[in-house]
Formats: C-alpha cells, structure tokens, sequence
C-alpha cells in the first residue's frame, strides 16, 4: 500500500465535534476532504431547567435500573448535578441500581463517578441492552434511562409493555447545525457522483442529511448513490443502525474509533474503485475516474498524454503502434507521428522514463512488472 492510500479519492465529513482531527487524518492519506458539519458543534444543549426537574423526580424514588446510552450524556448530566450539589445524591442513589451501560465510553464515564456497570454488550449496541431486559420479568420494575441526543421514548415504551416503570432523563438535544450551506452542498455532490464516501459518528448525523436531501428534493437521489458506489463509512454500530431504516449499507471497524473508521476507509475505497492498479518499472499506478496516482501522488496529465496512458492500458504491456495512438489523440492534436512522439516524452515526464518503453519499429508499450 502507499504512503497516500486515500489520494484520488473525495470523501465527505459530517461530524461538528473532532472534525479537524479527521480531516487531518484523511489528508494526511491522500484524500480531497469536503467538510460539511450535520449537528451543531456544541451537541451538548442542556435544558437545566428540564433536567434539574427530572433530576430531582428520580431522587423521589428508588430506581432498580439504571440504562446508560452515551458516556458524554452522564458526563453532562453529572456535571449538572455538581453544579447544583447534587452529585453525591445521584450518585447513592443510582448505586443501589443494576446499571447496564451500552458501550465502553459509557462504562468509562461511570466509573469516573464512583459507579459500576452490572453488564454491557459487546455490540455496543442499544437493542442488545433492551434484549437483555426482555429476558427478565419486569414487572413493577422502575427502570431510568438516560436518553441520548435522540428520543429514545419508543424503547421507554417497549419497556412500559413489559410492565416496567420508565422514565427518560433528557441530558441533551443534538441540534442541526446552524449553516446547513455545506450539508446541501455535499448532498448534491453526492448525487452528482463527486464523493466517493462519507463519514458518520452519530446517528443523528446520519438523520440530519436525509432531512436536508429531503429538503432539496434529493433524498431518493441520495439513498440510490449509497447504495450504489458511495460508502456510507460509520464510526460502529450505533451510527451504522441509523441507515438500517433506508436500506443503506454501510461499514464501520471492529472498534469504534474515529481512526479505525478512517483506516477502514483505506482499503474499503481502492477495493470499491473499479479502477486500474499495476506494477509500472517499479511504481504502482492507479486510475480512478479520471485521476492518474503514481505511488499514491496524484498525477495531472494533460489531454494528450492521458489519450496515450489510457491506449497503453487497454492492453497493459501490449505493443501499440503510433499509428493506433495517434488514433487515440483528441481531435484537434497535429496528425502525424510527432504529436505521437511529443504526447509520449510528455507522459513519461509524468510518471517516469522508464514506465513507458519503446519498440522499436513497433511502438510503445507500458513495462508492467509480471
């Protein structure tokens, strides 16, 4: 692989949070990157009023269990609580519960607060928490959730039909950002075929974009690209879900973290580029659309030079003759054997000397390694 595995490739950013740091990432491999934030960059808009009152409700009674769905949900919700001086009495209080934790930022954060989590999946995912609740009797049990950026009062129903008692604590509400500009823009370069993917790390995000290509009358458009050629690259699970509900396949790594979803992205774009890859004297190069990488540096050739290169890979290491490329040359190019000859000292001034060979009395051919 080179050192630029993602150049030739355009790949969209919906995140607000950490966004820089991804950026960085998928350009330091190569990639052209548009930016364009779904969420607002402040995801945490607590209403302290709301949350002070659900607060001191669940103070009221004893809760049997406690359901953790994000690590910077309770962080908030906990800090909250300082403030007012009530952590220690959230604290005792959720500590007699069984405190089941969706995923390992949400153990983390427990336990920076003094709590343990009785059990998590290692799905990370939320159906896998209310699957395990299915299988115990939940009748009369009081049962706290603590919602994330998205309402979670279908599973507090789903519960309730079990004959639990729930109640939602609504720490925050993510919100759509505030210049929805970029997010058009990359909706309809998405449609248009100008992105190979797009990057999600949270559901919400995955929500905001179909609702922006609803609003601009490309959310058929938009679902059709991803299931065609664009990745929808997820950072786990949870995100991932978000697509289930369109028919949209998507990827995420085996951990979810921000720099295995770009690492996935690595090998999952070039297998998906339907494009050209060979051993040239030594060097690797790749076509991709109309891009030309040579050991992952992306090459700009002029018309001439890329007729010949896109002759000579017909037949990779086939002799063409100068007849036949000059065939090949765009209308308008001077018509003899010297335009043949000036587009070929052209192309290997691009890609090396040595990638393409004469014949003599033949022609030119591409000296792949084989």
């Amino acid at each position: 692989m080179t050192d630029l595995p993602l150049a030739g490739f355009t790949v969209g950013v919906t995140a607000a949070r950490r966004a820089e740091e991804q950026v960085a990432l998928l350009e330091r491999r190569g990639a052209k990157v548009v930016h364009a934030p779904a969420l607002s960059v402040d995801p945490n808009r607590i209403d302290e009023d709301v949350l002070r009152a659900a607060t001191e409700a669940m103070l009221t009674q004893p809760v049997d269990i406690f359901l953790v769905t994000t690590g910077i949900g309770l962080k908030s919700w906990f800090t909250a609580a300082e403030r007012w001086g009530l952590l220690d009495d959230v604290v005792a209080h959720l500590a007699g519960a069984d405190i089941l934790a969706r995923g390992p930022k949400s153990v983390g954060a427990l336990r920076r607060f003094g709590l343990r989590e009785l059990w998590s999946p290692e799905s990370e995912e939320f159906e896998d928490v209310l699957a395990h609740l299915r299988g115990r009797d939940l009748a009369g049990v009081r049962i706290v959730v603590q919602e994330h950026g998205q309402s979670l009062s279908m599973a507090a129903h789903a519960l309730r039909r079990l004959g639990a008692e729930v109640t939602t604590v609504t720490v925050y509400r993510v919100d759509a950002a505030e210049d929805l500009e970029p997010m058009f823009g990359l909706v309809e370069a998405v449609v248009e075929g100008e992105v190979d993917a797009v990057t999600f790390t949270a559901a919400p995000a995955v929500a905001a974009m179909m609702e922006a290509a609803a609003t601009a009358g490309h959310r058929d458009d938009l679902i059709s690209a991803f299931q065609a050629d664009v990745v929808a690259a997820c950072v786990g699970p949870v995100t991932a879900a978000a697509f289930e509900m369109w028919g949209v396949p998507s990827v995420y790594p085996d951990r979810s973290r921000l720099a295995a979803m770009v690492k996935l992205l690595e090998t999952e774009l070039p297998s998906r580029a339907g494009g050209t890859s060979l051993e040239v004297a030594g060097h690797t190069l790749l076509l991709h659309g109309e891009d030309v990488l040579l050991d992952g540096a992306l090459v700009r050739l002029s018309p001439a030079p890329g007729a010949v290169l896109q002759a000579l890979l017909v037949n990779p290491g086939t002799v063409v003759s100068r007849r036949d490329l000059l065939a090949a040359l765009p209308s308008g190019t001077a018509g003899s054997e010297h335009a043949v000859e000036m587009a070929v000292a052209r192309l290997r001034a691009a890609i090396g000397t040595r990638c393409v060979q004469t014949v003599v009395k033949r022609g030119y051919r591409l000296a792949t390694d084989s």
